[in-house]
């Protein structure tokens, strides 16, 4: 029988990964650095163009050799950074403080009482790590206060809140096409119970890949137009969509760098540079609640803060030497990536 050309050959194309290699081998060093320093359990890095979407460098540890059939077991394939979830912590303070601004019940310069650095809900206590008294909305994204933000929330209409972390992408896929890629978790408010609503404002009860919320950073960062993820260089780069108000967003800008000048954030800082950005240190979840004793450290920001360029995420596990806190264990390693990158 003849042959027949049923559909017509389409010739191949060049494929373009966005990875920076410089970057990428930067990334990768001073992620190495840490998780020995820290003797951490496994760590993701994600540093995303923030007008393009482009991932410039994506790193997990532990890493594998791909030539080596043995190294390749245990989760070491996974790209921990797509599929892997954590609890983010208090880099969630701004999302909480960007729905409070868009609700109108809420002005940056309106002042919360927490003292006495504790906060009862029930019978649930939130607790800060010192009594920070009065305190306005930059205090609170400053001085990540716990108190102050799960005050701020509970004066929100739940649906509200929920409807400005959706918008920024969390509890959905970030779309980059890549396998494994997860939504994280994230309730909607008619399955919260009365202290959800507190928890999720400072990063517990949610959960987010580290991609995700690179994203939501960078739409920060963009004045508010969130762009599309894409691992491959584009010199025409999609519509971002407009996530929150630029004003909203400018006022988040300049709170995040203030976190990074005389906050919690000062191990971030490069020398030269404006740099933005927000600590989150959480307690790692297991079966039946939390661990006392592991915790995931993360920095999330972004730099210059005079013109935004690139976000950069660093979640860090289970470190167990050297400190937990993510403004000792993960800012440190954003610092490193970003001035090399800058």
């Amino acid at each position: 029988a003849g042959m027949d050309v049923i559909e017509d050959a389409v010739p191949g194309r060049d494929l373009r990964l966005a990875i920076d290699r410089q970057l990428q081998y930067f990334a990768e060093r001073a992620l190495l650095d840490a998780v020995s320093q820290h003797r951490a359990e496994s760590a993701s890095v994600v540093v995303m163009a923030i007008d393009s979407g482009e991932i410039l460098a994506m790193a997990n540890l532990p890493a594998y050799n791909p030539n080596d059939t043995a190294d390749r077991s245990g989760g070491r394939q996974r790209n921990r950074a797509l599929t892997d979830v954590f609890e983010p912590g208090s880099t969630m303070k701004p999302f909480t403080i960007a729905a409070a601004l868009a609700s109108g019940q809420f002005e940056p310069d309106d002042i919360v009482f927490t003292s006495p650095g504790t906060y009862r809900i029930g019978k649930y206590e939130i607790s800060d790590s010192r009594d920070n008294g009065w305190l306005d909305l930059r205090g609170i994204v400053k001085k990540s206060s716990n108190v102050g933000v799960s005050k701020v929330a509970t004066q929100l209409d739940p649906e509200q809140m929920w409807e400005v972390f959706d918008s920024f992408g969390f509890g959905r896929q970030p779309g980059s096409e890549f396998p494994g890629e997860v939504a994280g978790y994230f309730n909607h408010p008619t399955a919260w119970h009365h202290i959800e609503q507190a928890s999720v404002s400072y990063g517990y009860g949610i959960s987010v890949s580290a991609l995700q919320l690179a994203r939501a950073y960078a739409a920060i960062a963009a004045d508010g137009v969130m762009p599309e993820v894409s691992f491959l260089a584009t010199d025409t780069p999609e519509q971002g969509r407009r996530v929150i108000d630029e004003g909203i967003a400018i006022e988040l800008q300049s709170m995040l760098e203030g976190v990074v000048v005389d906050g919690t954030g000062a191990r971030a800082a490069v020398p030269g540079y404006r740099v933005a950005g927000k600590t989150g240190t959480s307690h790692r979840s297991q079966s039946g609640g939390y661990a006392e004793d592991r915790y995931v450290s993360v920095f999330a920001g972004f730099a210059p803060a005079s013109r935004p360029r690139l976000a950069t995420v660093v979640v860090v596990h289970d470190p167990k030497a050297g400190g937990h806190f993510g403004s000792v264990v993960a800012a440190p390693v954003f610092a490193e990536i970003m001035s090399h990158a800058l």
